[in-house]
């Protein structure tokens, strides 16, 4: 759970979304977020890392594609930042599809996924074990996007944003372009 809330560009895109575009959509962001969190986990599982270490050149296709979207969202967030939020949420899909892109693009996830995953299981899990520990993984994500959803997207808390819009999308903009450029100067 500390992993999940802790400050990044999942959080950070997850809050935006709470609050400018309603609950539905944050919880379509969510579920994309947390699927793409258990992927990497499921990832990790079956070794991924150990590809990246024999393709180096995969694993900085991956990084770099997700600085890149990262850096698309922090640059439209700073632009719209003085404009009214839509009427309407965003569709449930495009939110989503979002989230996805979000962690898909964060190799960050993948590799603390394959960390805690070296610390704290064993080698040689069963298909069960690891159907067990991704689930689990899927369910502690949904359900803390999931308490968000409800809490960020109501009433005050959007009264809250609306009156300080543009500070917030500015400062959301500055981390999600900061994280974006970070990985692209990161060595490994």
């Amino acid at each position: 759970m500390a992993a999940i809330a802790s400050p990044g560009a999942a959080l950070i895109y997850f809050i935006k979304t709470c609050v400018a575009a309603g609950r539905r959509a944050a919880l379509a962001t969510g579920l994309g977020l947390g699927l793409a969190a258990a992927g990497w986990t499921l990832a990790a599982l079956l070794g991924l890392e150990s590809l990246f270490r024999l393709f180096p050149w995969a694993y900085t296709v991956l990084k770099i594609g997700g600085a890149l979207y990262l850096l698309y969202i922090a640059v439209q967030t700073w632009r719209q930042a003085r404009s009214p939020l839509p009427d309407t949420a965003r569709p449930g899909g495009r939110a989503f599809a979002s989230g996805l892109m979000v962690n898909i693009g964060n190799p960050k996830s993948m590799l603390f996924a394959a960390a805690v995953i070296l610390v704290v299981f064993p080698q040689g899990l069963t298909a069960p074990e690891i159907a067990l520990i991704v689930t689990n993984h899927l369910v502690l994500e949904i359900g803390f996007y999931s308490l968000f959803a409800v809490l960020l997207s109501s009433a005050p808390a959007r009264r809250g944003y609306l009156s300080a819009k543009p500070v917030f999308d500015r400062i959301a903009a500055t981390l999600l372009g900061a994280l974006g450029l970070r990985l692209l100067v990161e060595r490994n």
